[in-house]
């Protein structure tokens, strides 16, 4: 089959258009635009950012203090920019969201406020494979509170001879624990397989028996439709510089349910930024706690504005994109993808990401069957970036919003010349 050809009309016909003239590409040592299939471990750069970062670091050249109040965008209120377009990213209420600290700093934000073991309900449920900075924050937390590892850590696995983790399977470990659960702490989608959970499912069995529910969105965020309000999530914690285009180390989004809003009773470690503004620098008179209302009350810091910063640009992408329409391109985009791979023949490539797009983000992942790093350095050379998660799986994702599906159609030449070449 000619794919470069299917590739072109599929583009053409494509209703939601590639925002890739918004981002910077890099070149390979030819000049050439490498094919960059690595978004779900580090996005491309927007082009708007310079524009922004620059503002911020004149602000702070000529204002100096008073850049707290009168620079372009305040420093003080900074993180309320937000509370919309960081809401709509995950399907949230305004209030619902804020943006600090790194994903596992999150984490353990929240869990000190989530998880407080107690009587019988000590175990925290888990998937597998779990990305090793969740399996170290939720280790720690069970040791934190005096835990035994191995009677508290609950960690589902796929069956034999599977990639996978069924939703059903998910359900029914909650089911036939819910006594003993103090917390179920999920991904949205695996990093290693790409498979998407029923987030809804899960977080009505958890509501069933009272169960805390966390989930991580590392590589959910900026890539499925997610609408954590409604399904009833109670808190997730998301880096932003995977599908959210904001850089090495960015910032990270939290998010905690409305329903947790006003509750004055979860104990959280506090700091500063998370007490009622009106309040906050009352510091000789106001000396207790008081948490503002919503996500925001779980902030310690006042905002890092440079790490802050791309998140203007980046946000007003996906908002005039709409997560609704990208998640649409990106299930076409990677259906286009999996029947690429599979026209090369299943002796050579396993796909271990479920087939059914509604389970899966914008990563197909395949297992090589042969010598996995040498394919994936041979790509590189190529032009084209993947990833290599050891032993033998390589990650390819494409993503919506930069990439197209003439590079997913280059990608499959080149990796049936590899086939021919026995790499």
């Amino acid at each position: 089959m000619n794919f470069l050809e299917k590739a072109q009309s599929l583009e053409a016909a494509e209703p939601v258009s590639s925002r890739r003239h918004l981002f910077h590409i890099p070149t390979g040592s030819d000049g050439e635009e490498i094919v960059y299939f690595c978004g779900n471990s580090l996005g491309l750069m927007p082009k708007a950012v310079e524009g922004d970062l620059q503002a911020e670091l004149e602000d702070w050249r000529d204002l100096a203090v008073d850049g707290h109040h009168h620079a372009r965008r305040p420093w003080y209120p900074y993180h309320e920019s937000f509370r919309e377009t960081g809401a709509r990213l995950v399907g949230a209420k305004p209030g619902e969201v804020v943006f600090m600290n790194t994903l596992t700093a999150n984490l353990h934000f929240l869990m000190a406020s989530f998880y407080r073991p107690e009587g019988k309900r000590t175990r925290i449920l888990s998937d597998a494979p779990t990305f090793p900075s969740d399996i170290y924050a939720l280790q720690s937390q069970i040791r934190w509170h005096g835990g035994d590892i191995e009677r508290d850590m609950l960690v589902l696995h796929p069956r034999e001879g599977e990639s996978c983790l069924d939703d059903s399977e998910i359900i029914q470990g909650i089911e036939d624990n819910a006594d003993e659960l103090g917390l179920v702490m999920l991904a949205g989608v695996n990093f290693f397989t790409g498979q998407a959970y029923d987030l809804a499912a899960i977080a009505k069995v958890c509501q069933k028996h009272d169960i805390p529910f966390g989930v991580d969105l590392a590589h959910a965020a900026g890539n499925l439709h997610l609408q954590l309000h409604d399904d009833g999530v109670d808190f997730a914690a998301w880096c932003s510089y995977k599908y959210v285009n904001c850089g090495p180390g960015a910032i990270a989004g939290a998010f905690v349910h409305e329903k947790h809003a006003h509750n004055t009773d979860l104990v959280r470690l506090a700091g500063w930024w998370g007490n009622d503004p009106a309040t906050r620098f009352q510091m000789d008179e106001k000396t207790d706690f008081v948490p503002h209302p919503g996500a925001e009350g779980w902030q310690v810091s006042n905002p890092p504005i440079f790490s802050m910063t791309p998140l203007h640009a980046s946000l007003a992408i996906f908002d005039e994109v709409g997560m609704e329409a990208l998640r649409d391109r990106s299930t076409r985009m990677t259906a286009f993808l999996e029947e690429c791979i599979g026209d090369l023949g299943g002796e050579h490539y396993s796909i271990i990401t479920p087939n059914d797009p509604r389970f899966r983000g914008a990563q197909i992942s395949i297992r090589v069957h042969g010598d996995a790093p040498g394919l994936r350095e041979s790509l590189q050379k190529a032009g084209i970036v993947t990833d290599f998660r050891p032993p033998d799986v390589i990650r390819i994702a494409p993503t919506p919003l930069y990439n197209t599906y003439e590079e997913i159609a280059r990608f499959a030449q080149i990796l049936g010349e590899r086939v021919g070449a026995g790499v």
